[in-house]
C-alpha cells in the first residue's frame, strides 16, 4: 500500500517536481513553484488534477482565468492549453495526478529549466510510452 500525507510530502520538497508514485492509469506528481515562476504553458494528451496545498497561483485554462490558493482544486482535461502562475510571495504548492502518465517514473527536477531541458530530450517519457 502507498500511503502519504500529502500536504507534508509537498511542503517539504524544493524540488519544481517530484514524480511520487506511478501506477499504470495514473500517477501522482509534487510541485514547488518560486516566487515570480509559474509552470508555463502547455497542452497534455492527459487528464490532470491540481490541488494547492499552500501560496496562491493564477490559473489559466482553456483561455479562462482565475485565482486559486490553498484548498482549491482545478481539472485540466486533456487536450485544453494551460500555465499555472504563481502570483503571490511564497512558493505555491501542490500536487497533482495525470491520467495516464505524463512523466518518467520516480523523476525530480530540481527546476522548471531541468525540467524543460529533459522534457525537450525525451528523457521524461513516462513507462509504456
Amino acid at each position: 500500500m502507498e500511503s502519504y500525507t500529502i500536504a507534508t510530502e509537498a511542503e517539504k520538497s524544493p524540488d519544481f517536481r517530484r514524480v511520487l508514485w506511478t501506477g499504470e492509469h495514473t500517477q501522482l506528481v509534487i510541485m514547488t513553484i518560486p516566487p515570480g515562476g509559474e509552470i508555463g504553458e502547455e497542452v497534455h494528451e492527459v487528464d490532470q488534477i491540481l490541488t494547492f496545498v499552500s501560496g496562491i497561483a493564477e490559473a489559466k485554462v482553456g483561455g479562462q482565468t482565475k485565482k486559486v490558493s490553498q484548498g482549491d482544486l482545478v481539472v485540466v482535461p486533456a487536450g485544453k492549453k494551460h500555465n499555472f502562475v504563481n502570483a503571490g510571495p511564497n512558493p505555491l504548492v501542490l500536487y497533482t495526478v495525470y491520467g495516464p502518465p505524463e512523466h518518467a517514473d520516480k523523476a525530480v527536477h530540481k527546476t522548471k529549466e531541468e525540467a524543460d531541458a529533459l522534457e525537450e530530450a525525451g528523457k521524461d517519457e513516462p513507462p509504456n510510452s
